[in-house]
């Protein structure tokens, strides 16, 4: 069983967004900027059903270090996304695309007992 903090991590990773706010570089803000809700469902390996996580994509950018734990990723002009999160021994990734309102994608990582993996949906809260 993977401990608490890997699973977060890697499902950090397939939401796109963190449990905290982003830090980020100074780019042109973009229509995916602003705060973000997302779900986080594991469809196969050791991890917990669903997750769910809010923070806020800057400037398209999606950085955030705390402890060991390290998401990097980021949003491209045609809502094409990508993440990587690395946390102690885990690591894993998602991809997918998003919209002004909303996202989804596929996910899948690496933790102490073997690789899970799922899918990931993204809403803009009202």
């Amino acid at each position: 069983m993977m401990n608490s903090r890997t699973r977060g991590a890697i499902c950090l990773a397939a939401g796109v967004a963190a449990a905290a706010t982003f830090v980020v570089g100074a780019l042109a803000s973009t229509k995916y900027d602003g705060q973000w809700s997302v779900v986080v469902y594991t469809t196969s390996g050791a991890c917990d059903p669903s997750y769910r996580f809010s923070g806020q994509i800057s400037n398209g950018e999606i950085s955030y270090a705390y402890g060991s734990l390290e998401v990097t990723g980021h949003v491209e002009a045609n809502g094409a996304t990508y993440v990587r999160v690395r946390s102690g021994q885990g690591h894993g990734e998602a991809h997918g695309r998003m919209t002004a309102s909303h996202g989804g994608g596929t996910w899948s990582g690496q933790g102490a007992n073997g690789a899970c993996a799922g899918t990931w949906m993204a809403t803009r809260p009202n």
